[in-house]
């Protein structure tokens, strides 16, 4: 079994004026359509200095006018909070991170990951892979516009057969990134096999930076595996959280040698998905529960019974209905252990 080392001093970014501390070894991914300030504060009950993420903000949006409560909301959150931004234009870029840093953003972290193809074929996410220089321009000029620090989020490269990860986080690093993540895979594999976690070690062996290590990370287990075997100064978890927002505390304690905090037994992820389904409708009115319905669908599962709940909640026309199925599936909990001590 692979045990945790002794808890670690907080990792130190001296940013451009500002500096800052991350006490935490485990960050929340950005995702889009998930991680919104009501998820952020779930996830924030098991992890209360992990760094948290904005959804992913589009510079040229946020310039016509467009997400601007994305980065607004910020003010009325405890805890780290980052931007992830992308676009092609460093202009903007910089523009976008300066209304962030103003709204009270920890860091700045340039998206250089995403491979959905409406965005890499527009020169963001990924697609900055296939354009260093510009990639480089981008982060010199970010750097440039803020005081608190800039990070990047990126991959091992575009495909097989141009993979050059050490030398492309390098011009990263020399452009003036300040923190880099790196997910295990390539812009081509998307989020299919294995991540390379060799990869993400010969990259940490090469920079001077810390180098936070994504992909399949999703359990304490994983965690800890992954830092034995990376030699990375963290990990971001992304998609395992959907549906799990304790899952960033899980692999904090792990990290930290402290107990793991239980999973939330099925009556208690019930009580998680009727919280948020109506702090969502009481933040987006009945819009709430069409965002509701995959949350409740990644949440409520594990339990006899769930995949009936599932279908259900998926066809509730209102949110009364949806809230009066998950109180009847919680009843029926009750009744089977009662049944069960009895």
């Amino acid at each position: 079994m692979i045990t945790a080392s002794p808890p670690q001093t907080p990792l130190q970014l001296a940013g451009n004026g500002t500096p800052r501390a991350l006490r935490c070894r485990v960050l929340q991914s950005p995702l889009a359509g998930v991680s919104d300030r009501i998820f952020r504060g779930l996830v924030r009950r098991w992890a209360p200095d992990a760094l948290l993420f904005t959804e992913m903000v589009n510079a040229t949006s946020l310039e016509l006018g467009f997400g601007l409560e994305k980065v607004e909301e910020l003010a009325s959150e405890a805890g780290p909070i980052g931007v992830q931004l992308f676009d092609h234009r460093p202009a903007a870029m910089a523009e976008a991170a300066r209304r962030a840093e103003a709204a009270g953003a920890f860091l700045i972290d340039i998206n250089m990951g995403c491979p959905v193809k409406k965005i890499a074929k527009k020169g963001g996410g990924s697609g900055l892979i296939r354009e260093p220089e510009l990639a480089a321009r981008i982060v010199d000029t970010v750097a440039a516009a803020v005081r608190i620090p800039v990070t990047v989020k990126t991959r091992l490269g575009w495909c097989g057969s141009d993979l050059a990860p050490v030398a492309w986080c390098q011009q990263l690093e020399s452009a003036g990134a300040q923190l880099l993540t790196l997910h295990g895979r390539s812009r081509e594999q998307g989020f299919k096999g294995r991540a390379d976690w060799a990869a993400i070690a010969a990259v940490k062996a090469a920079l001077t930076i810390p180098v936070i290590a994504n992909g399949d990370v999703n359990s304490p287990e994983d965690a800890l595996r992954c830092l034995a075997e990376t030699g990375a100064d963290g990990v971001m978890v992304g998609r395992g959280t959907m549906g799990a927002p304790w899952l960033v505390g899980q692999l904090d304690a792990a990290l930290a040698g402290q107990p793991v905090p239980p999973t939330p037994s099925p009556a208690e992820k019930l009580a998680l998905a009727a919280e948020q389904l109506r702090a969502l409708v009481a933040a987006k009115g009945d819009h709430g529960l069409l965002i509701a319905r995959k949350h409740m669908s990644w949440t409520c599962n594990g339990f006899a019974g769930a995949p009936q709940l599932r279908h259900a909640l998926m066809r509730a026309p209102t949110p009364a209905e949806a809230l009066e199925l998950l109180d009847r599936a919680a009843g029926q909990l009750g009744k089977c252990g009662a049944a069960v001590q009895a």
